[in-house]
């Protein structure tokens, strides 16, 4: 089973309104419903959102509904927020509709103790909101985390910063960068999306002038919170150690290897034509070129290297996933 609770706030009594927070929480709920391939993903996630004095969510609401989320053994529980963060001294807060002054809003303390104490296997907690980056931390109690095994923490900005949205307003920074992270710019070549690829996505999408990301987790292995289309098939992916045994290994090409030939090259007889066999092989090594499973070696491109007799070989990548595909754990 797995959990998702989705809140957006736009709308605020008493302290100003935002105006990309709904459509950031109905962005991600979309993403996470299902996997890419059609399958159901979050079954019928939670949405919480308000736009106008007649759907407000409260700091009572917030409270109750993270409760509920974290009551349950699910395999994953995910709280997602959008809207006013605040931070004081004694810690940070999610801010209501009804808020005031901030501190009157769901502690981040609170939040943090429904997830330390959920039997939940994994409690990813994912804030789109300004100082978010003080969750997880203790209060008064400086840069001392207090995150149990299977929490994982994902904010928008550090603890002394703002979220930004993007040009034009309608969205966030950081929830615009996540749903493409789920949608699939952060999948392995396996297509799972963990928490940590959508981290390393996010922080290289943001330059260091610009609010940083905040991760904080403690597990001892990344859950996938989706399937995306992966960008190799898994028979591809599989065959890896059969088309090279060993890590080292340098894979002989030819002319037989490649279909295509040069002008002037279709009648030299001093060139074998193509052979099938090979060149389905050849096709199969140029999609592992094209996610850096392999290269060429000793020129720029693999119709050089079979036209010049050369060989092409496993990188730092493809070594890893051969390692894999050999220990069947792919």
């Amino acid at each position: 089973m797995r959990k998702a609770l989705i809140i957006g706030i736009d709308h605020y009594n008493h302290i100003s309104s935002l105006s990309g927070c709904v459509n950031d929480a109905h962005s991600i709920k979309s993403v996470l419903e299902r996997h890419a391939d059609g399958t159901v993903n979050f079954a019928t996630p939670r949405l919480m959102v308000s736009s106008n004095p007649g759907d407000p969510v409260t700091r009572a609401d917030l409270k109750s509904a993270a409760r509920e989320l974290f009551a349950d053994d699910a395999e994953i529980a995910l709280f997602y927020f959008a809207g006013h963060g605040y931070v004081e001294d004694t810690g940070g807060y999610l801010c209501g509709t009804e808020c005031k002054s901030g501190d009157d809003g769901l502690s981040l303390a609170e939040l943090m103790t429904l997830a330390r104490e959920s039997p939940a296997r994994n409690k990813v907690i994912i804030l789109d909101s300004c100082h978010g980056g003080i969750a997880g931390d203790r209060p008064g109690g400086g840069h001392v985390a207090e995150i149990n095994e299977g929490m994982t923490v994902l904010t928008a900005s550090t603890a002394d910063q703002y979220a930004m949205e993007v040009d034009g307003g309608g969205a966030g920074v950081f929830t615009t960068l996540v749903v493409d992270a789920l949608g699939g710019a952060a999948a392995n070549l396996v297509g799972d999306v963990t928490p940590g690829s959508v981290y390393a996505h996010i922080d290289q999408s943001l330059g260091p002038w610009q609010q940083r990301p905040v991760f904080k987790t403690n597990v001892k292995t990344f859950v996938s919170l989706r399937k995306a289309h992966p960008p190799i098939s898994l028979a591809d992916l599989q065959a890896l150690a059969t088309h090279f045994p060993r890590a080292d290994f340098q894979f002989q090409l030819d002319p037989a290897f490649e279909p295509e030939r040069a002008r002037g090259e279709t009648n030299n007889q001093t060139v074998p034509p193509p052979d099938p066999a090979k060149t389905a092989v050849f096709a199969v090594l140029q999609r592992y070129v094209k996610v850096n499973l392999v290269r060429p070696v000793g020129t720029p491109h693999m119709w050089h290297a079979a036209m010049q007799n050369k060989s092409c070989e496993l990188t730092v990548l493809g070594q890893h996933y051969r390692k894999l595909v050999a220990e069947n754990l792919i």
